[in-house]
């Protein structure tokens, strides 16, 4: 989780909403991702999806059987859906996302039963800092907000 949120740090860096993943096999990195929606200008740019499509392409298979996705954020309903759709075995995410959450949070894509496949979910690791690392970023959005209104 912590390489996580280094890969947060960087979108953080870039101006993007600071969410980091990391997808994990076999012990393994095979692969990484950080928030690009505004730098790549694609909607689908999440950090999860990021790491999902290397993690695919490291194994070169879709099925990601045996992987663990470790993301700051909980997913929200297009990754969680990639999460299902990958056949991905763990998700273990750090703050709940209480606006778009698909963990559990507003609804539980990954735990579905009719879906024919279920994710397990770990939440809650190292919740404060990825907590902290989201808020600290709106917090100065806000400002530069404020100070720009102001001039």
């Amino acid at each position: 989780m912590r390489l996580a949120l280094e890969q947060a740090a960087q979108a953080a860096a870039l101006g993007e909403v600071p969410v980091g993943a990391i997808a994990v096999y076999d012990g393994r990195i095979i692969g990484a991702g950080y928030n690009r929606k505004e730098s790549d200008q694609d909607p689908t740019a999440h950090a999860e999806m990021i790491a999902l499509r290397q993690a695919a392409g490291y194994l070169r298979n879709w099925r990601l059987i045996g992987v663990t996705l470790y993301a700051t954020l909980e997913p929200c309903p297009m990754c969680a859906g990639a999460m299902i759709q990958a056949r991905l075995e763990r998700l273990v995410y750090g703050a709940p996302d209480t606006r778009f959450g698909a963990g559990g949070t507003i609804v539980d894509v990954l735990g579905e039963p009719r879906f024919n496949h279920l994710v397990a979910v770990t939440t809650g690791v190292l919740e404060e800092e990825a907590a902290e690392l989201l808020q600290g970023f709106f917090r100065r959005l806000r400002d530069q907000r404020r100070e720009s209104d102001d001039n």
